[in-house]
C-alpha cells in the first residue's frame, strides 16, 4: 500500500506471500533433484548392477554345472600337455543349405529324464561371442532370464534330439548373455554341453526382426509365420536362439538357426 506522500509501504502480507512463493520454488527444485538422482541409480541399477551380479551368479552356475558332471573323458590328466584335436562323432557337412546329420550314426546321449522347471541342466557356449552360459528349462524372468541364464523354451526339444531346440535370453540388462547375437554368422559353432555329450551345432541363418508373437521360429520344423523365406522346411536337428530386438526394447524378435553336426560324449 501507498502513504498519503506516495512512499509505498511493504505489509506483513506481501512478506508472508513472498517468502511463501520462494519455499515452493525452493521444494520443488529440491524435489526435481531428488527425482532426478533417483532415476540416475535406476539406470545404474538396470544397466551395471543388475548385469554385475547375474554375470558373477551365471559364472558361478557354470562351474558348479561343471564340478557336478566332473572331467570329460577327453581332458588332459593333471600334469599332461595340452590335449589333442578332437575329431567329430560325424564329419561335418560341406554342402550348402541346411545340415542334418544322420541319426542311425549318431549316438544317443541325450537326457533321459526331463528337467524341473527353472532347473539348470546344460552349459550354452558360443566361441565367436565369447559366451559360456547356463540352459535353465523355461523362460521365465524372475526364476531364469533375469538369473543370466539361457532359459529352454518348455514344449521344444532338448539338446541332440530331432526337432527344434529352443532357447532364449537376454539382449540387455541381467546379465545381457544374448546382446551381442546379431554378430553370429553361417558356420559359426554353437555348442550345448550337458552332463553326457557336447552337442555342437552349425548357425545357418539369421532372422534379424520378426513379430514377438511369431511362434513358428520355435515349431519342430522352425519357420517364420511372418517371414516365411526365412527357416526350414524339412525335419532335422535344430538350435534355435531369440532375443529382443532393437536394444533396450522389447517390440521385435530376432533369431538365430543352427543344424547339428556332431555330438561328443562326455
Amino acid at each position: 500500500m501507498r502513504t498519503a506522500a506516495g512512499v509505498r509501504v511493504v505489509g506483513h502480507g506481501d512478506r508472508r506471500r513472498r517468502a511463501r512463493r520462494r519455499r515452493i520454488l525452493w521444494g520443488g527444485g529440491e524435489l526435481l533433484v531428488t527425482g532426478g538422482v533417483l532415476v540416475l541409480l535406476l539406470v545404474v541399477h538396470q544397466l551395471w548392477w543388475t548385469n554385475r551380479e547375474a554375470r558373477q551368479g551365471a559364472e558361478r552356475k557354470v562351474a558348479a554345472l561343471e564340478r557336478e558332471w566332473g572331467p570329460r573323458a577327453d581332458d588332459p590328466a593333471p600334469g599332461a600337455g595340452a590335449p589333442t584335436t578332437r575329431a567329430p562323432t560325424t564329419p561335418t557337412p560341406t554342402t550348402p543349405g541346411p545340415r542334418t546329420p544322420n541319426p542311425s550314426r549318431q549316438p544317443s546321449y541325450t537326457t533321459a529324464v526331463r528337467p524341473r522347471p527353472s532347473q539348470a541342466y546344460a552349459v550354452l557356449v558360443i566361441p565367436r561371442l565369447g559366451l559360456r552360459v547356463p540352459v535353465a528349462e523355461g523362460v521365465g524372468k524372475a526364476d531364469v532370464l533375469d538369473k543370466g541364464y539361457v532359459g529352454h523354451y518348455p514344449g521344444t526339444q532338448q539338446p541332440g534330439q530331432e526337432g527344434n531346440f529352443a532357447l532364449a535370453g537376454h539382449r540387455n540388462t541381467h546379465g545381457e548373455p544374448f546382446r551381442y547375437l546379431p554378430r553370429l554368422r553361417r558356420g559359426d559353432a554353437v555348442e550345448v554341453e550337458t552332463r553326457t555329450a557336447t552337442y555342437t551345432y552349425d548357425v545357418d541363418s539369421v532372422l534379424p526382426r520378426t513379430s514377438a508373437a511369431d511362434s513358428g521360429v520355435v515349431r519342430p520344423v522352425p519357420r517364420s509365420l511372418v517371414r516365411p523365406g526365412y527357416g526350414y522346411r524339412e525335419p532335422g536337428h535344430y538350435i534355435t536362439l531369440t532375443t529382443c530386438t532393437p536394444e533396450f526394447t522389447s517390440r521385435y524378435r530376432m533369431a538365430v538357426w543352427g543344424t547339428l553336426v556332431s555330438v561328443r560324449p562326455r
